[in-house]
């Protein structure tokens, strides 16, 4: 059961992770931005969006249950669309994990309803369902490489005030620093006695899987 339970979490993990990829890139095309279609992002092909060694990190977190994994990112031109760049990067990120809540809701409706009988699809869409909640709420999180940061940043650029001003600044000189944060804060969170990342992360989660999943 343990190894099945496995699979399915990886098989989430790809599927999710890929749309999520192509949410991105179809969200900056549509923004007037073409790098990803030029560069054969625009597709739900998993293999044009799986990063290698995210993908060696995918397999080891699912079977240690520590660690993450992650997709290709999708490249964007800030420059190459119709409006302010950060805005377009902000919206650009958010599309990722907001096409996870949208998938955790589209396969979540069978469960909420009763209408798939006990066995592995159930089971499945239900590893499913919690993998795209975790996912849109981790991604969220305001610390760069993640989408939450570039949403943050597009709205301190468009809040017309001193203090929005001085924390955007602040927050790109320290950038560069986050995806080291972001390695400590998981890291840790696994061989500390309090996971801090997991304190930040479940209510988000909780109330979402209230709200999607009735649970």
């Amino acid at each position: 059961m343990l190894a099945l339970r496995m699979i399915y979490m990886l098989v989430a993990l790809i599927l999710s992770i890929t749309v999520h990829e192509f949410f991105h890139a179809w969200m900056a095309n549509y923004l007037g931005d073409p790098t990803a279609k030029r560069m054969g992002r625009l597709s739900l092909n998993p293999l044009v969006h799986l990063d290698p060694m995210g993908t060696i990190m995918m397999l080891m977190a699912v079977y240690s249950g520590v660690g993450i994994g992650w997709g290709k990112p999708v490249p964007v031109n800030p420059y190459g669309g119709r409006m302010n760049p950060r805005t377009l990067m902000g919206i650009t990120g958010f599309a990722g994990p907001f096409s996870n809540l949208l998938l955790a809701i589209a396969v979540a409706f069978p469960l909420r309803f009763g209408s798939l009988p006990a066995g592995v699809l159930r089971d499945f869409t239900w590893v499913m369902a919690t993998v795209n909640i975790s996912l849109a709420v981790f991604n969220m999180l305001p610390i760069p490489p993640l989408d939450g940061f570039s949403v943050l940043m597009a709205i301190l650029n468009a809040i017309r005030r001193p203090w929005a001003y001085n924390s955007f600044q602040a927050l790109a000189r320290l950038e560069s620093q986050g995806p080291i944060l972001l390695w400590l804060l998981i890291m840790f969170g696994a061989l500390m006695p309090v996971n801090i990342l997991g304190l930040i992360l479940s209510p988000p989660i909780n109330f979402l899987y209230r709200l999607i999943l009735g649970i």
